[in-house]
């Protein structure tokens, strides 16, 4: 097995950050679409992103995992890999909430500007 070096971990995660910024989209949006489904002004529910994510958070606590976490480093990477694929697929879930969180935004911002 090769080692792996610094520069090359380096250069493979610079290669993946299409993938952080959509877990860090994912988590941005998440709360403000619960809270607009909580209120009644999305729908319809999208009961699929809130499986992914429950399916994320129960697995970070959950204390059994593919990978033991007390391998401390391999225990962390498996957490890390299995909770960012889910992340990532709820934020595919999210694209209708984004469309219309675009929109709602769009008609405020135009009925704010004076005619």
């Amino acid at each position: 097995m090769a080692r792996l070096s610094v520069w090359g971990l380096f250069r493979r995660l610079k290669t993946r950050v299409w993938a952080v910024k959509r877990i860090a989209r994912a988590l941005k949006l998440f709360l403000p679409m619960t809270r607009d489904v909580l209120k009644g002004d999305f729908r319809p529910i999208p009961w699929s992103a809130f499986g992914t994510m429950a399916l994320a958070l129960a697995y970070l606590v959950m204390p059994f995992d593919l990978i033991p976490d007390f391998l401390v480093l391999l225990g962390v990477v498996d957490d890390v890999l299995i909770v960012g694929w889910l992340l990532n697929r709820v934020d595919t879930q999210l694209a209708d909430y984004r469309a219309w969180k675009s929109a709602t935004e769009a008609v405020t911002a135009s009925s704010r500007t004076p005619s």
